[in-house]
């Protein structure tokens, strides 16, 4: 066993080899160590090798996805090794003969299908990214649904890319794995090299020739040879994974950088769109708008958020079914009942077409098509708009494989096949014949145990079952002389006997384990048998049943984006070819959630970043003063709007934007020796080098991570090159009230600030936004809010005087910090004055009354006694 254990385990190296024995997998050596410690489960040992104990590990059979969720997570791979023929075979090929076993699947993060390793409302994707000559192609396939997209990419794109794709897993080729190794590293995803051979474009398009059953790939479009490579490269892995039982793939689609909104992953990070920054989707916009009530639904929203489109025609169509949900009311309503008891179709086909479905799935196709005929029929003969009406036209046209489906299987199937019980009664005669003499001899079963209690006498006698005795009749030890002695000795067989029972069995009751095994057998058999040919009819209408499935995902996004326009007072925005940048009262979603289930009000902003007067606004105002949720909530309208959703304001004109980038907040990067201020221009520098004339940039305190005049000089510069060179329309944010002398130099640069009012030394923030400049920045009332003690604003208040008065009368900064004295810790506070002697009475009656624990009755009698300690 050993001897093939480590012949299996040659061939997959680089990963765990579960190896069935039996109930458990097993693992053995170095994977037994390592799997122990990350499952946190008990290693022992096993027989000897080389003259050392074998570690040893295991996990149950029936709980193995649990585990191997756990080990995926953690960055392992994991190889299935199955027992291939049952014990009973080997031993027909001889007496010592091992078990067969071989590796059914090796499990990867990006080629994971089922429901309990997946999160129902993303995708699981596996890319591949190919370069040729200099040419570069991103390929990327989610098993677990099918979809399968292909792109030219360059390699400066890379990184974006993957931060919107979110991949599971990677590959490259060995050749030129290590010179992205720290682009996809930054993303996240598992980093998989393949040979070279896997990458080859003449050996990947004769693998997808093969796949699709076609002569030429040019009825799927034009694909270069890097394009070619990567989806070739991303079949042989899943050949190699799968061991030869490809998924159920739809023909490549291809996708050109030109159409959607470009995001760089900086940006993703900052504006929060499908994590929150603290890395969980609560408190993202993904989070805050969903209102999906599917799985597909669900995926098609985070996917249209990650890749907003730059096509007014398809806007436009998204938007009318938005419309569309909006107006009918009624109609949406009874949609999205219907659409709630809709599964999960995508997942349920992948899942039959690689042989790991089980009849849950074919129910959920069964129950998935009869929705889509009800959301048919509550359409009726509702116009609906263009986008709706195609969707509309794939709900139907499975009446055949629906009726066959409503016919043969029950309402509440088993979770796997091999425990029967899920083609329903009279739907195959011969099924239910073997059923009919299974259930009587059980009943039988139960008769002959009567019958044999009587004649034994004892009434504690049992017919039980195992797999090793089958059935067998059980007593307990008191009664081992009756049974072993004449006259039922001459009945019982004696069969085992253990701790504190015997076993026995008769002529007759092994005469009818015979006929109930044959019975159960045969049933279970025919059951497995029709299984399979639903499997088949439901494959036959794969490319069917799949059209239905994006239909309803089309449906639910409508309806739920309806859901949250209507609930919210989001309003359509307006599109167009030019640069406008018009919204009125807009507001964060986000933040306005946040507010709101804290009882409070969000403050609406228009925001105006035309050419006519300007298209950059310098922001200024004090920190906490609401100047990054400003910034944000503007990139957020326009990326909500070209994802073709209704946006958080009164009205919103939106010049369609190319490229989104965002530098918001304030991080390190550690691990590869930047600190913040690197960081900062990192990002800074990519925008800069990048941004085109209709691209939208929002800067917020560029240069604070330096020295006082380097960071005005950058954060000068800076918007300069944003003005003169990029073009672009930008929100740029600053403590550097020197900048906002730039408004009256550069004609596309305006002043606006987010007001304040200063109150008793407190300040106020009003958040809102109105043109002009700030005229402080307010940092030391903030530092006061903040809890700083009282000693430290003090003195940071006499120093600010001390320095400003310093600017305004030209008198040397270092001379000045000289002349400051010495820091010294607040004083002790004065002892209170005493009252004079009437106020005394008045203060302790007041010291004595609690307000809230007063009747109205009580406070007027209050009042009365303060009012005649007073005149005392």
């Amino acid at each position: 066993m050993m001897a093939q254990y480590l012949e299996i385990k040659a061939q997959y190296p680089d990963a765990l080899l579960f190896y069935r024995m039996g109930d458990f997998y097993e693992m053995f050596f170095d994977d037994a160590v390592a799997a122990a410690e990350a499952l946190d489960i008990a290693l022992t040992k096993r027989g000897k090798h080389l003259g050392e104990d074998i570690p040893m590990c295991g996990v149950p059979v029936h709980a193995a996805e649990n585990y191997l969720l756990t080990l995926i997570r953690k960055g392992f791979r994991v190889a299935v090794g199955e027992q291939m023929e049952s014990p009973e075979e080997a031993r027909k090929r001889g007496s010592k003969s091992v078990v067969m076993r071989d590796v059914v699947r090796l499990v990867t993060p990006g080629t994971l299908t089922e429901d309990s390793l997946l999160d129902a409302r993303r995708h699981n994707y596996l890319a591949a990214y190919a370069l040729v000559r200099d040419e570069g192609a991103l390929a990327w396939v989610d098993i677990s649904t099918g979809a399968f997209h292909v792109m030219p990419l360059p390699p400066v794109r890379l990184g974006p890319e993957l931060a919107r794709l979110a991949p599971s897993e990677v590959l490259m080729s060995d050749a030129i794995e290590g010179d992205y190794r720290e682009t996809v590293s930054d993303i996240g995803p598992a980093l998989t090299p393949l040979a070279r051979a896997s990458f080859d474009s003449t050996g990947g398009e004769k693998r997808l020739l093969s796949l699709f059953g076609v002569g030429t790939l040019e009825a799927f479009g034009q694909f270069s040879r890097p394009e070619v490579a990567a989806m070739g490269a991303i079949v042989d892995y899943l050949e190699i994974t799968q061991k030869g039982k490809l998924p159920l793939l739809r023909p490549p689609v291809r996708e050109a950088e030109d159409r959607t909104m470009q995001i760089d992953a900086a940006t993703r990070r900052n504006l929060e769109l499908t994590h929150a920054l603290s890395g969980g989707r609560a408190g993202s916009l993904l989070a805050t708008v969903d209102r999906t009530v599917t799985p597909g639904g669900a995926r098609l929203l985070e996917r249209r958020l990650s890749s907003p489109s730059r096509v007014i025609s398809v806007i436009e169509e998204r938007l009318d079914a938005v419309d569309f949900a909006q107006d009918q009311g009624r109609i949406s309503a009874d949609l999205r009942e219907a659409l709630r008891k809709v599964p999960d179709l995508d997942r349920a086909l992948s899942r039959l077409s690689l042989d790991r479905g089980g009849p849950r799935d074919l129910t959920a196709i069964r129950n998935g098509l009869t929705q889509a005929e009800e959301l048919r029929a509550i359409l009726g003969g509702t116009a609906v708009p263009r986008l709706l009406a195609g969707a509309s036209a794939d709900l139907t046209g499975h009446d055949a494989l629906l009726e066959l489906l409503d016919a043969a299987l029950v309402a509440e199937p088993p979770l796997l096949a091999r425990d029967g019980g899920f083609i329903a009664a009279g739907y195959d005669a011969d099924l239910d014949a073997a059923r009919e003499l299974r259930d009587e001899g059980r009943g039988v079963i139960a008769r002959m145990q009567g019958e044999y209690a009587e004649l034994a006498g004892i009434n504690a006698l049992k017919i039980k079952h195992n797999n090793v005795l089958g059935y067998f009749i059980e007593v307990t030890a008191t009664h081992a002389d009756k049974m072993l002695s004449e006259p039922l000795s001459g009945t019982f067989r004696h069969r085992q006997t253990t701790a504190n029972q015997l076993r026995f069995t008769t002529i007759e009751l092994s005469e009818m384990e015979t006929r109930i095994h044959n019975a159960a057998g045969e049933a279970l058999e025919i059951e497995k048998r029709l299984y399979d040919t639903l499997k088949g009819a439901i494959l036959e209408s794969a490319a069917g049943i799949a059209a239905t499935a994006r239909a309803l995902s089309e449906f639910d996004l409508a309806t739920a984006l309806a859901d949250l326009s209507r609930g919210e007072n989001w309003v359509r925005p307006v599109m167009t070819q030019g640069r406008a940048l018009r919204i009125e009262d807009g507001r964060h979603p986000v933040v306005e959630a946040a507010l709101r289930r804290q009882g409070a009000p969000f403050i609406a902003n228009d925001c105006d970043l035309s050419d006519d007067p300007a298209r950059i606004w310098l922001l200024t105002g004090p920190n906490m003063a609401g100047k990054s949720t400003f910034l944000r909530q503007n990139a957020l309208i326009a990326l909500l709007a070209q994802t073709g959703s209704h946006v958080p304001a009164e009205r919103a004109e939106i010049g369609v934007v190319s490229q989104l980038f965002s530098r918001v907040g304030a991080s390190d990067d550690l691990a590869r020796g930047r600190s913040t201020f690197m960081v900062e221009m990192v990002e800074t520098a990519a925008i800069l080098n990048q941004a085109d004339a209709n691209a939208l940039v929002i800067l917020d305190e560029i240069g604070r991570g330096t020295a006082t005049y380097d960071g005005l000089s950058i954060a000068w510069a800076t918007l300069e090159h944003l003005h003169e060179v990029n073009g672009c329309r930008a929100l740029f944010a600053t403590h550097y009230h020197e900048l906002t002398a730039l408004a009256g130099k550069l004609a596309g640069v305006d002043n606006a600030t987010v007001s304040v009012r200063e109150y008793e030394g407190d300040v106020i923030f009003l958040h809102e936004v109105r043109k002009g400049a700030a005229d402080r920045s307010y940092g030391v009332q903030v530092a006061r809010l903040a809890g700083l003690p009282e000693a430290v604003v003090a003195r940071a208040r006499a120093i600010l005087d001390t320095l400003e008065k310093g600017d305004r009368e030209g008198a040397k900064r270092q001379v000045l910090i000289d002349d400051l004295p010495l820091f010294a810790a607040a004083p002790p506070p004065a002892p209170k004055a005493k009252l004079p002697e009437g106020l005394g009475e008045v203060a302790r009656l007041l010291e004595d009354t609690n307000p809230d624990d007063l009747s109205p009755r009580e406070a007027l009698e209050v009042l009365y006694r303060l009012k005649d300690a007073a005149r005392n």
